[in-house]
């Protein structure tokens, strides 16, 4: 993570760094402590858009300014972009108080104005809206923003380094964003007792005495900063010879990335990390580290793909024989390099002098990349699945059954809640929300201001107001702001039978392959899911309702099925689920998918007891579909009964894809399908 962060601040155009974690392992602690260490900037004193004094060719919207204009050096901004931040904040917009109050049309500079020359720093930017993240990603790349909207027309640079944090188990950004970031860093925390106890020595040193603690470690941070801008110095110096740039792309290509972008990313990075290392040519080891951070996020084949690269095959395409490079000047120091940004004993609890000269040498193999974080029972590359042994049992037992799989998901029809909701910003169903089509006015001061709905307002009222000559006399009251309708992010709530009644291996196939089809769908739109599965004696909450939908996709395909069927307990687990959630977020409006057959066999009274807890659960009035997953000639329509009495919408199985809507099967009756 340490040099990953380094190399983008050496090299910016690198596209920034998405640091993945679980929680408690410093991810925001590091990015802030990154702006303490890198060199200061210079700039003008009435520049809001912070260019170079020293750069001809910068310009500003403030400018232009006079060779005897004042110049200060201040530290690097770290500017942090709050997940429910707007556009407006973001891109900067009319400054409204100087419209309203003097009729002057003046552009109020926004977060990526203010982040040029330093950092913008989003912690969990997989929470962050879409478009907002697709808007960083291309002022990042581009290093430029152009702002056309309320009369203001600005183009100023922004040039900035774009840290992202996030932690998996909330939710992942979908694949088109994570290639747009420039590298990608797993880290977890330490499972060594010495380096845990070493992170709590120092943390309680820092506690005791701030101010002691920094003295401590100010002559290592004062020569990390000498080494990143001596490494910016020489990056201009450093040559990407042919020999290696092919490389490049045969690594590229070896992994099946799409696009281009591996590839640049990659040259980029390799030529910034030669420049660390303080070398004049792009060697094997820069390529090799630079693969390691740029190429496992862009392998991802479908959202549920666990970010990776098999380093075995890396080193197998870039070979034992070095590069052919130009002949370095001076000798040739012959130690592995070393990426360590501080000291590196677990017991070491003081600083240790930072070795800031060349470094180069044969790379010898995995041990010169990052070291492979310990096993982690949460990452799915890091266990096997636990499969219960098979067993058989029929629709009446209580004995597990086979653990069946689901085939490859397909594009489900789309479920939505009913009436307007005002969610988190998602893409499922209807909302009010701060973007989209605008469909009337409100008072209020949040929001995106309605001029027109505000200047009728004030019309009314204007010949009871002192005016200044021909100018509308505007008060508070007076403000309108837009109001608009969007999409929301809902919770998708799945109550999977999983009972011998559902147990036969067709039949289980299909209802996985149609939740799993409709949790892809889920992750697409942005929503938070929850999984609860019925069999045997009892519901059981597989699933807490979470962002992290890959978890529960690897839940659902662990699933194993058979024993009787609990229809009552799984509907009533559902409704004190639902309830819990309305208190924690009563914005968040639920979905819930009842994915059964409707055979209740847990007693004799089975059938009763699910319809009065499908009584108690249509009290709730939430949006519900029921997934029939009956099949055979002889069907018994107990799921149609079932979602007469919940209020929901009947979906036979077959007809969870989109492909099914356009289907001219008769959609009248059970019956008449089987026919």
């Amino acid at each position: 993570m340490g040099l990953a962060l380094v190399l983008t601040t050496i090299a910016p155009e690198i596209g920034g760094v998405l640091v993945r974690g679980e929680k408690g392992t410093a991810k925001s602690t590091t990015v802030r402590a990154l702006a303490a260490v890198l060199p200061p900037v210079s700039v003008y004193a009435d520049d809001r858009f912070s260019i170079d004094p020293a750069d001809p060719a910068s310009t500003s919207p403030d400018g232009p300014f006079d060779a005897d204009a004042e110049v200060l050096t201040r530290s690097v901004r770290l500017v942090e972009l709050p997940v429910g931040a707007t556009e407006d904040r973001v891109l900067g917009s009319l400054h409204l108080e100087k419209a309203l109050s003097q009729g002057a049309v003046e552009y109020e500079p926004g977060l990526l104005a203010r982040s040029h020359r330093g950092i913008l720093y989003v912690d969990e930017v997989n929470l962050l809206h879409d478009h907002l993240v697709d808007l960083l990603l291309d002022a990042a790349a581009m290093g430029r923003v152009t702002i056309e909207r309320d009369g203001v027309s600005v183009e100023h640079a922004a040039r900035f380094v774009l840290i992202g944090t996030m932690n998996p188990e909330e939710g992942e950004l979908r694949p088109q964003l994570l290639d747009r970031f420039g590298l990608t860093v797993e880290v977890a925390a330490p499972r060594e007792p010495a380096l845990r106890a070493e992170v709590v020595r120092r943390r309680m040193a820092f506690d005791l005495d701030p101010a002691g603690f920094g003295d401590r470690y100010r002559d290592l941070d004062r020569a990390l900063t000498e080494r990143v801008s001596t490494a910016r110095d020489h990056l201009p110096k450093v040559r990407l010879g042919e020999a290696a740039l092919l490389k490049i792309a045969e690594v590229c290509a070896a992994f099946e990335v799409d696009g281009l972008r591996a590839d640049i990313v990659t040259a980029r990075t390799a030529v910034a990390h030669a420049a660390w290392q303080g070398r004049d040519e792009v060697t094997r080891a820069d390529i090799r580290r630079a693969a390691l951070l740029s190429l496992p996020h862009r392998r991802r084949r479908n959202p549920f793909d666990a970010p990776g690269l098999d380093e075995d095959l890396l080193d197998q395409l870039l070979g034992d024989d070095e590069l052919p490079p130009e002949p370095p000047e001076g000798p040739a120091p012959d130690d592995e390099p070393d990426d360590e940004l501080g000291p590196e004993s677990a017991g070491d609890s003081g600083p240790s002098e930072p070795d800031l000269g060349p470094e180069s040498g044969e790379d010898s193999g995995p041990s010169e990349g990052p070291s492979e974080p310990p096993s982690d029972p949460g990452r799915q590359e890091d266990r096997a699945p636990e499969q219960p042994e098979p067993m058989t049992s029929g629709p009446g037992g209580d004995q597990p059954g086979d653990v069946v799989k689901a085939a490859a998901a397909y594009k489900p029809r789309l479920l939505t809640v009913d009436g307007l909701g005002e969610g988190a910003a998602g893409k499922r169903s209807r909302a009010l929300a701060r973007s989209g089509r605008r469909v009337g006015a409100t008072t209020g001061d949040s929001g995106s201001l309605h001029l027109v709905e505000t200047l009728m307002a004030a019309a009314g009222k204007q010949s009871t107001r002192e005016r200044v000559g021909t100018r509308v006399a505007l008060r508070s009251d007076d403000l309108r702001v837009a109001v608009r309708e969007g999409r929301e992010a809902n919770l998708v709530l799945f109550c999977v039978d999983a009972s011998g009644s559902m147990a036969a291996r067709k039949r289980m196939t299909q209802v996985k392959t149609a939740v799993l089809s409709l949790l892809m769908d889920a992750y697409r739109r942005r929503d938070k899911v929850g999984l609860i599965t019925f069999r045997g004696a009892d519901a059981e909450l597989v699933l807490p309702p979470t962002h992290s939908v890959e978890i529960a996709a690897r839940r659902l395909d662990e699933l194993p099925a058979g024993g009787r069927t609990p229809l009552a307990g799984g509907l009533l687990e559902a409704a004190t689920v639902l309830q819990r959630e309305r208190l924690r977020d009563p914005r968040l409006r639920p979905l819930l998918v009842v994915v059964t057959d409707g055979r209740a066999t847990d007693g004799a009274d089975a059938v009763a007891r699910s319809l009065r807890a499908a009584e108690h659960l249509a009290g709730l009035r939430v949006t519900t579909v029921v997934v029939d997953g009956e099949s055979g000639p002889l069907r018994l329509g107990l799921a149609v009964r079932l979602a007469e009495v919940l209020g929901a919408e009947h979906l036979p199985v077959t007809e969870v894809t989109a492909e099914a809507l356009t289907s001219p099967v008769d959609r009248t009756s059970p019956v008449r399908r089987s026919a």
